[in-house]
This record gives C-alpha cells, structure tokens and sequence, in this order.
C-alpha cells in the first residue's frame, strides 16, 4: 500500500494585518512536524501544498528537517476555504478579532454552518459543494501517482484535511464541522491507499506537542 500524509499549517498570525503568515509559534511547530517525519522515516516520493502562505511555508520548514532538497508542488485544489468570503456572508458576519478570538471562533462555526446548509445556494465565491469537489479532486489526482510502498506528504490546512477525512468516513460535512474544530496546528492525519481504495487510519495526530513541546500545541 502507499501511504499520504496530511499535515495541516504551523499556527498563522490571527488578528494580525496579514494573516497568511506564520507566527513564531507556528514557525516552530513547522520544524517540528519535520522533525516528526524524520523519526518517522517517511521516505517522501511526493510531496504538494495549497499556494497560501502559511501552507508553504509549513512545508519548506518540515522539509528542511526531514527532507532537505525536496521540492513541493503547488495546487491551489489545497488551499483553505475563504473564511472571510464565508463569515461575510453567512453567520451575520464577523471580523478576526484580536482581543476576542473565541468569539470570531464561534462566530465561524456558524457561518460555516449556515454556508453547508446553503449549499449551491449560498452567496459565497465558492459553495460548499464547489470546495468538497475541488479538495476530493486534489486528493484523488494525488493518489493516482503514489504506488505501492511510496509515500507522499501534503501541507495544507484544517478545513480541508477534515473535510477529506470526514468523507473517508462517510460525512464530510461533519468532518468540515466536528473534526475541524479539533484539529491542532502541525497535527498530521495518515491515508493508506491500495486495491481496496483510500482509507483513513489516523487523525490529527500531535504526539509531537506531548511533554517538553505541550506549550507549543495550539488549534487557532
């Protein structure tokens, strides 16, 4: 079987004026997750991300550790779902508020709430069933080219590493509500390919913020 592992990004800078930017906090989780593959010994044989900033540059980081000289590949299929087109238009909108993050957390959950329920329907840029189509598209074109024994690592975000997860499952809606609300920065989520399809055999994986590192876990 192949295997595919989903990292999603070091912690970004919320409520900063450009938010596509790792933070220091999130600078070190990325060197972390590489070092994680590296004990791992993940043999990489390919390697994608979203074209965000915060998405690269997790991987550059996590490479440098694990992988030194590998390139990644871009595919804007990665990127994250436009959180600011979203709670403008669903959720009675809501604005990245530094002093408040909770409340812009809960106000997001709403609006992403109200932006699946609205389906084709809803105002935003990109649907909901326009994002679930293009990150199973990215996904399915990635295990096309990952053989047997191969293994291939993506950097991308929450939202799409839960909602592909949740569609393993079953319910990518419930992976895009429920399991992203839990996912950690850095947090590494593990796909095995083969003859019988792709399964999901692990979540959100973040032993690598256990003990000495446990400061550095953050999930916004």
């Amino acid at each position: 079987m192949g295997a595919i592992y989903l990292v999603r990004h070091g912690q970004a800078s919320f409520g900063a004026d450009d938010y596509d930017v790792l933070s220091d906090r999130g600078t070190t989780q990325a060197r972390l997750v590489g070092t994680e593959l590296l004990r791992r010994k993940v043999a990489v044989s390919e390697v994608r991300s979203g074209t965000l900033s915060r998405q690269r540059s997790t991987g550059e980081l996590a490479l440098a550790e694990a992988a030194p000289g590998t390139g990644l590949k871009e595919d804007v299929r990665w990127n994250e779902y436009d959180h600011t087109d979203i709670t403008a238009h669903h959720g009675g909108g809501a604005a990245q508020d530094r002093a408040d993050p909770r409340a812009f957390q809960a106000a997001l959950d709403t609006a992403l709430r109200e932006w699946v329920d609205a389906g084709e329907d809803s105002p935003c840029a990109e649907t909901w069933p326009e994002f679930r189509t293009r990150v199973r598209a990215a996904l399915d074109d990635l295990v096309a080219v990952v053989g047997k024994g191969e293994q291939a690592v993506v950097f991308s975000s929450g939202g799409v590493i839960a909602t592909l997860c949740g569609a393993l499952l079953g319910d990518p809606a419930t992976g895009l509500l429920t399991l992203n609300r839990v996912a950690a920065n850095g947090g590494i989520s593990k796909l095995v390919t083969g003859r019988s399809g792709t399964t999901l055999l692990s979540f959100n994986e973040h032993a690598h913020f256990d003990g000495d590192t446990a400061h550095l876990l953050t999930y916004r």
